[in-house]
């Protein structure tokens, strides 16, 4: 029997086999790592988490992010253990924004059937950035910076 993690690694490379979370894989910044949200008022810088232990993770332990998480594929989070409040994009297939939620710590958030992508940001951050239903966005990696 394997540990846990790779296990969980070996779950992740099944989902990519079988073709979930396509409509981000097929953008370029697919996998963890960074990239710039385009579609809002703004560009928004964005950490993609595509693994099982990056989406786990998600923002616990943080007390903030500078930008918003992706968290691919998902369709639902919850707010236990998170010292902050977030706000919660809901996105389709096709990166389309279904609902917008903010949610306090110690919260469940129900799961959206059509959601295939959950974006979070810490409370208000959506407002700002004019992220509301109907809105569709698009992913790229982010600018590396020359050495």
């Amino acid at each position: 029997m394997c540990p846990p993690a790779q296990g969980a690694d070996r779950a992740d490379a099944a989902e990519r086999g079988r073709g979930r979370g396509a409509s981000l894989g097929e953008q370029p910044g697919n996998g963890d790592g960074l990239g710039v949200l385009y579609g809002a008022d703004f560009a928004v810088p964005v950490e993609i988490a595509a693994s099982y232990r990056a989406r786990t993770r998600g923002l616990l332990g943080r007390d903030g992010i500078a930008g918003a998480l992706l968290l691919t594929p998902a369709s639902g989070v919850h707010t236990f253990r998170m010292r902050f409040a977030i706000d919660v994009a809901y996105l389709g297939r096709d990166l389309t924004v279904l609902a917008v939620r903010t949610m306090r710590p110690g919260r469940l958030g129900l799961p959206r059937l059509r959601a295939r992508h959950v974006l979070e940001a810490e409370a208000g951050a959506m407002a700002v950035w004019g992220i509301r239903p109907g809105l569709r966005l698009r992913v790229a990696p982010a600018a590396r910076s020359a050495p």
